[in-house]
């Protein structure tokens, strides 16, 4: 009998940490994070970490534990095998404590390394290949990397120009191609995956009105003091809403035109993301929170 482990997913803006909270709240549970952006210290209010406090070690919101975010140096590369390895640990954790661990988060290929079981390579980040591949467009890289591994392009994001750079690393570096790498191995959990569909135009408008409360709340701010500690070329500020900050503070852009370039970018992403998602027949798309709570309830009881 495989231990039970509940998936929360969706695009961002979609209300996942709030679901995940009640549902967490609702049936003794813990949250596993699988964003990618939430890992590094520092990093909260463009990451849209929800708000909590410290307790022995552990960020807890609402009364809930939250594990994987916050923890990582922002000029630290981090790997998808790493993730894997760290998140297995703390959902073991959680499952000996007899709490349920909810794995919660929009970045696909977290979820998958997991939900998947997939063989990731442990391959170290190679910055000199890396500044390399970067000054090339996504289409020369693309063909790189069909030279290499053609079965990848048939399942990277072609938008993703930092997974695409990843990927040729990988199939140049390793033992195993990117492709090879993304092969399922046997299921570590019995996993019930639970995503949120929300109607397009509402999750623009969640996403525009979350980016200009990340303004009011002082991500402008937030990002000026940690660029008293961090070079701009740390992997941290990679992710959207800092990199815009970015080129805001060196005057490239107003605020007007920062807003929007955040809340478009954004808006492509969540694109991206539902369509990873809608990829995959084990979600169950719900639209509130009681639909969620019933088939939960549901599975706990099989």
């Amino acid at each position: 009998m495989l231990e039970k482990l509940i998936v929360i997913l969706g695009p961002t803006g979609s209300g996942k940490s709030e679901l995940a909270i009640k549902l967490a709240q609702e049936f003794a549970g813990e949250i596993v994070s699988a964003d990618s952006r939430q890992i590094y210290r520092g990093f909260a209010i463009g990451s849209g970490l929800v708000k909590g406090e410290w307790k022995n070690n552990v960020y807890v919101s609402e009364n809930i534990p939250h594990h994987l975010v916050q923890f990582l140096d922002p000029e630290q590369a981090f790997s998808v095998a790493e993730y894997k390895e760290l998140a297995l640990e703390k959902i073991k954790e959680i499952i000996a404590k007899k709490h349920l661990p909810f794995l919660v988060g929009g970045t696909g290929l977290y979820l998958d390394a997991i939900t998947k079981n997939l063989t990731i390579p442990k391959i170290k980040p190679n910055l000199a290949l890396r500044k390399k591949l970067e000054t090339k467009s996504n289409k020369e890289l693309l063909n790189q990397l069909s030279a290499i591994d053609p079965e990848a392009t048939k399942i990277i994001d072609k938008n993703n120009k930092r997974r695409i750079i990843r990927a040729i690393e990988v199939s140049l570096l390793g033992n195993l191609s990117f492709s090879q790498s993304q092969i399922k191995g046997p299921k570590l959990f019995n996993i019930f995956k639970i995503g949120i569909n929300i109607e397009r135009k509402k999750l623009y408008q969640n996403i525009d009105q979350r980016t200009n409360q990340m303004i009011e709340n002082g991500l402008i701010t937030e990002t000026e003091d940690l660029l008293k500690f961090y070079p701009k070329s740390a992997p941290a500020f990679s992710g959207i809403g800092y990199k815009e900050i970015l080129e805001y503070l060196e005057k490239k852009l107003n605020e007007r035109t920062l807003v929007q370039k955040i809340c478009f970018a954004t808006h492509a992403y969540a694109r991206r993301q539902i369509t990873w998602f809608k990829r995959d027949p084990e979600i169950h798309w719900i639209k509130n929170y009681s639909e969620a709570e019933k088939l939960v309830k549901e599975f706990l009881l099989k």
